[in-house]
């Protein structure tokens, strides 16, 4: 079995420099790199507050699943990176609703982190297919 890039929907940095793909697919199985909020077709940063970049997250979310024939249905783990986790509260009110739209929680991490650039949240997930 090979695994196989989700290159399909565009460059998460204009100039491609970043040594990863936006994720990968071996078998049934998406990996998703962590996402911020950035736009994933022209790679331009899109920051706001918590529950503004926690949404853009998620919605970039949604475009790589279906790039790589899942959805947020079949999301089985999800690690959340805040870079304040002061803004715990407010990520969980989005991400909740979210969930509860989508699918049932799945397994779930968040941990406080020093994330690259200003952003305030990066979210990986696992899904299936």
């Amino acid at each position: 079995m090979d695994k196989e890039f989700i290159e399909d929907i565009g460059k998460i940095e204009a100039d491609g420099s970043l040594p990863f793909s936006l994720g990968t697919r071996y078998g049934n199985l998406v990996f998703l790199s962590g996402m911020v909020s950035k736009d994933i077709r022209t790679g331009e940063t899109d920051c706001g507050d918590i529950a503004y970049e926690t949404k853009k997250v998620l919605d970039n979310i949604d475009k790589l699943l279906a790039a790589a024939g899942s959805s947020a249905e079949k999301i089985l783990k999800v690690n959340v990176y805040l870079a304040d986790i002061a803004d715990f509260q407010a990520m969980n009110a989005v991400y909740s609703a979210y969930f509860n739209e989508k699918a049932r929680l799945a397994a779930r991490s968040t941990v406080e982190a020093r994330l690259v650039g200003k952003y305030k949240i990066e979210i990986e997930v696992i899904a299936y297919i």
